[in-house]
């Protein structure tokens, strides 16, 4: 595998990883990270630039989605849709902090857009998130590894 595929597939993963898609994206880190033959700050870079984007995705999606509530097909009861809406009222954007977290994480960004959250704050949390985990990730896969003497 070369660098450039091996970045690109990481960037490309995490980015599914962050939409609806069944994607994960830690796996392929740790196991790039441990190859040892990739910089940990491109992998690093690559996975949350990717991962970021894919929350963009959502926050877009919530933004535009809401139109479409009052369909039959839509997949949120409304009253739902007011739950959580009052939940994220409640604890207002700095609950993105927690949109690194699986699943859980996912629908906040959505719901993010739905409830009009501003850009910059949107992205500067959600970055801050995205990239505090892989951070966590990296340097719990390096420390092992330096551990074990691998």
């Amino acid at each position: 595998m070369t660098s450039l595929t091996a970045y690109i597939g990481l960037f490309l993963v995490a980015l599914g990883a962050a939409t609806v898609l069944p994607f994960q994206s830690e796996p392929l880190l740790v196991g790039l990270l441990a190859s040892g033959k990739f910089s940990t700050i491109w992998l690093l870079v690559g996975a949350s630039l990717g991962n970021v984007l894919g929350s963009v995705c959502n926050w877009v999606l919530g933004r535009f989605i809401d139109r479409c509530h009052d369909r039959s097909w839509f997949p949120v009861k409304a009253s739902s849709l007011e739950k959580a809406g009052g939940w994220y009222r409640r604890y207002g954007r700095w609950s993105l902090l927690l949109s690194w977290m699986p699943i859980f994480g996912d629908a906040l960004t959505v719901l993010a857009g739905v409830l009009r959250e501003p850009w910059w704050s949107f992205l500067l949390l959600v970055t801050i998130a995205k990239t505090g985990r892989y951070l966590v990730l990296a340097a719990a896969t390096l420390g092992t590894q330096s551990a074990l003497g691998l």
